[in-house]
């Protein structure tokens, strides 16, 4: 509503359209109820379609008119997307969804369901909720607990460090290359793209900790929405750590009702693509969205067919005996894959992600590039000040990261003595608002979807 007051009747008529539908199904029986469910999916998808989807159909049916030789004029709208759309649509799904298979009770009061649907803390970036983890604790009588709060406040703190300091740290780097491909070489590009598989993550994640800490605050329990992703040793294990929330949504309400792993072959890979393709549309309306999604698929459909030979490689290089050498090893090589896909996701078009690619790959330009790499590590570091600090900060990152495979670092941290606790607060603080990249500062990624 701050930047168009308008807007707020979308989220209105969203709202509208799945309460009466949660309660027509609830109260009906038979044909009438899926008939209630198909109205309300329908109509909720129509209003994401107009806003989020309909000038990308448009655009590409016109190209194709224009190379038929067709005469096809229909205008492009034009119209801005409004903030967290896919998100709200997604959770206002999942309730109708819940109703009509019976897992929800219909929520009659107009104004609490609302609130599960505008909910402040996730309402633009997620995570996205199930009715039946939100829903109840609104009804909830929710006391002051220090602990609880300052917990709460404390991951806040974590998160906007993973945004200012690390992701926007990051991102002068990766917009500097991203913007002007035509001026940087086969390295930059690698540098690049690694900063930004980390950007994403920090920005997102460190948004993710934001909503659970602010939401935690006031009494509110949200879901875990990532679980260090970059440790996945496999594309699979992968997708049960990065954006927790979406892939289990895509899971449950596309993957399963396609018939999941439980048909034969073919028709398993086919859902896995059709998944994907789904995920990646709904991060944008773009081609280079559609190209990120359809090759995680491929990745997991690869992964799947090759696992035995993955298996016997690792028996014949005796990896089996070397547990750790072995997760390093896999976990470096899922890395790889989906920063690869990374390029897609952040380039601004499909030109652009090839051009990349296409440099990356072209033996003359690496092998001059090589024999011309004589400067002194050190001197080329200090020459791009925030590439050095962005090697730091990263380092700083897996640093935390590794911790947190024993557990929590702030029961963890917790456990030491008043003096150390608030020592790491004021030091985490102070880094946020001293080492933030403020000048540089850029929103939240997932805004945009």
């Amino acid at each position: 509503m701050v930047f168009i007051p308008v807007y707020i009747l979308v989220l209105f008529t969203t709202i509208a359209i799945d309460y009466f539908a949660g309660i027509w199904i609830y109260r009906s029986q038979g044909k009438k109820r899926k008939i209630f469910l198909v109205i309300s999916i329908c109509s909720t998808c129509i209003v994401l379609f107009i806003f989020k989807y309909f000038d990308f159909f448009i655009w590409n049916f016109t190209a194709i008119a224009h190379f038929f030789g067709w005469n096809y004029s229909l205008k492009l709208l034009h119209i801005i997307l409004p903030i967290g759309l896919s998100f709200h649509t997604f959770q206002s799904l999942s309730y109708v969804i819940e109703v009509y298979r019976g897992k929800q009770k219909a929520e009659t009061n107009f104004g609490i369901y609302s609130l599960y649907v505008m909910f402040f803390p996730q309402l633009v970036a997620g995570p996205i909720e199930r009715p039946g983890h939100l829903l109840h604790q609104f009804y909830e009588e929710h006391y002051f607990e220090y602990q609880r709060v300052t917990d709460g406040l404390k991951l806040m703190v974590w998160g906007f460090f993973k945004k200012v300091v690390i992701a926007d740290r990051l991102a002068v780097v990766v917009n500097a290359v991203y913007n002007n491909p035509q001026n940087y070489s086969p390295l930059w590009f690698i540098i690049a793209t690694t900063f930004f598989s980390i950007q994403i993550y920090c920005d997102f994640s460190g948004y993710s900790d934001i909503a659970i800490g602010s939401a935690k605050v006031i009494g509110f329990d949200l879901v875990k929405n990532f679980n260090r992703p970059y440790f996945a040793k496999s594309i699979t294990e992968f997708w049960q750590r990065w954006h927790i929330s979406l892939s289990t949504w895509f899971r449950d309400y596309l993957y399963i009702p396609l018939g999941g792993n439980r048909v034969k072959a073919s028709r398993h890979y086919f859902n896995i693509l059709v998944t994907f393709l789904v995920s990646g549309l709904w991060h944008g309306a773009n081609w280079t969205f559609v190209i990120w999604g359809m090759l995680h698929g491929a990745y997991y459909i690869l992964e799947s067919l090759f696992k035995p030979f993955k298996e016997r490689i690792e028996i014949l290089l005796r990896l089996d005996r070397l547990p750790i050498l072995k997760k390093i090893t896999e976990a470096a090589i899922t890395f790889s894959f989906v920063t690869f896909a990374w390029i897609f996701f952040r380039a601004e078009s499909m030109e652009k992600a090839l051009y990349i690619i296409k440099t990356i790959f072209n033996k003359a330009i690496i092998e001059k590039e090589i024999l011309s790499f004589y400067i002194p590590l050190w001197k080329f570091l200090s020459g791009w000040p925030n590439l050095s600090l962005g090697l730091l900060i990263i380092g700083s990152l897996i640093t935390v990261e590794l911790i947190q495979r024993k557990g929590s670092i702030l029961k963890m941290v917790s456990n030491k003595p008043v003096w150390v606790r608030w020592a790491l607060y004021y030091a985490l603080l102070i880094a946020v608002i001293f080492g933030g990249a403020f000048n540089n500062s850029q929103q939240f990624i997932y805004f945009q979807f």
